[in-house]
């Protein structure tokens, strides 16, 4: 057969390089599973190595830039998931793989697959720390919700009659691993929300590897969780353990045991903040009392020395008193003026000349100018003596003490002076008079 006319002639180089370029355009990274066989590693750092399955092989390399990005040693007859080019060895004409990433097969594609409904939930909001709700300060009833006969309830049992044992416990029993557990533990949660009989829920399980906690993994026990109406803590796995429900609920724990500690206090801190604060509000109280009953009396005193039936009784006292004194100078007025007026008759009978009548009258003209200055001068003298005693008696008052600064500090409740800080003891109240006003204070402590 002859070469048609026109036809292109291809080397082997050639041929080979635009296979690799067709392949590398038909196929874009892809996914590939299968079992590692013909592992090699040479010095270079690179990995060579065939994935087979029942019915065929592909040659694959992993070169040692993303080699050295593996968490985990690959060996011969491991099922492993790689994320790979296809290409071809163009010195060889072989067709490969050239992987970029390579995890365990079982657990990876676990880990793919949460983590895609992780973001596609977190997307939703379902995760948003603005709907996680407050735990109760001390629940009336708490509600768990995990497999009656594991270790997990035991552990959670065993810490709340530990910490706080006045609290009953509600048991909403279910499955927490394998196929039935998801719908068992969405129908439990939902079941607690709708009796709501409890303040908060446990979500608790023990520890165990991906598939076995799975339950907790899924879409639609996490949308129960975050539509429950309780806040619900989740103590699920070991403290290294993650799932979507610790994302979901209002607060995650690291085991069952702690999630039982998180919802419940210490009853002994309860005790003894209760101690304490008894002791406060009884200090408090009395001391609130004595200040009450201290402003009683005052009030009381005040309204003694105001109360109008006090007052008419001290003005009808007074009255009656300038009556009793008005009448008996009106009496006494009288009597003198008509013993006067007797004497002078006497008189006027005895000198009934005319002269001695005139002599008289001018005589007793100038005893009267005599009496009033006399009397004037000795009302003079006496005020001069009056205002000197008063002057001297400003100048030795205590108000003028008392406005330089000093105060007269006596008993509140006795009256008695106080002279010395021995007299008088920490929380004595004392009274104080001071320039311009009064007050009252309670002693703190004396002072040597």
């Amino acid at each position: 057969m002859e070469k048609p006319a026109g036809e292109p002639v291809f080397t082997v180089s050639q041929l080979n390089r635009e296979a690799r370029l067709l392949l590398e355009q038909a196929f874009p990274a892809l996914w590939v599973t299968g079992e590692i066989s013909n592992l090699a590693r040479p010095a270079s750092g690179h990995l060579y190595f065939s994935l087979k399955d029942e019915q065929a092989q592909v040659r694959c390399a992993l070169f040692r830039g993303a080699a050295r990005g593996l968490r985990f040693r690959p060996d011969n007859g491991q099922q492993v998931l790689v994320r790979a080019r296809i290409g071809l060895y163009e010195a060889r004409g072989e067709y490969q793989l050239v992987v970029e990433h390579m995890e365990p097969a079982g657990d990876g594609l676990l880990l793919r697959r949460l983590e895609e409904l992780k973001k596609r939930l977190a997307a939703e909001g379902l995760f948003d720390p603005a709907r996680k709700r407050d735990l109760p300060l001390l629940p009336r009833r708490i509600g768990v919700v995990t497999s009656p006969s594991g270790a997990a309830l035991r552990d959670v049992l065993k810490i709340l009659r530990r910490r706080f044992p006045a609290i009953p416990v509600v048991i909403y029993p279910t499955q927490v691993q394998g196929t039935a557990a998801k719908a068992e533990i969405s129908a439990a949660l939902a079941a607690a929300g709708a009796r709501a009989e409890c303040d908060v829920l446990i979500l608790a399980r023990g520890g165990g590897s991906l598939e076995d906690l799975w339950s907790f993994n899924e879409e639609s026990v996490a949308r129960a969780i975050a539509a429950c109406p309780i806040p619900v803590v989740s103590g699920v796995g070991h403290e290294t353990d993650f799932t979507l429900a610790d994302l979901a609920a209002d607060l995650r724990a690291p085991t069952p045991s702690g999630a039982a500690e998180l919802v419940v206090p210490d009853r002994r801190e309860w005790l003894e903040r209760t101690r304490v604060l008894q002791r406060r509000i009884q200090l408090g109280m009395g001391r609130g009392l004595e200040r009450l009953a201290q402003r009683a009396d005052g009030v009381t005193r005040r309204l003694a020395r105001v109360h109008p039936g006090v007052v008419l009784r001290q003005h009808a006292q007074r009255l009656e008193t300038l009556g009793g004194r008005l009448a008996r100078g009106a009496h006494q007025a009288v009597a003198l003026r008509r013993l006067r007026a007797r004497h002078a008759t006497m008189r006027l009978r005895a000198a009934a000349p005319a002269a001695l009548l005139a002599r008289r009258r001018e005589r007793l003209e100038r005893q009267r100018l005599r009496l009033a200055a006399a009397v004037r001068l000795c009302l003079a003298a006496g005020g001069n003596r009056l205002a000197v005693a008063a002057a001297s008696l400003q100048a030795l008052s205590p108000l003028r003490t008392l406005e330089r600064g000093y105060a007269i500090v006596s008993d509140a409740v006795t009256g008695a002076v106080i002279r010395s800080a021995s007299d008088v003891e920490p929380g004595a109240v004392l009274h104080a008079r001071l320039g311009q006003g009064s007050i009252e204070a309670t002693v703190v402590k004396k002072l040597p």
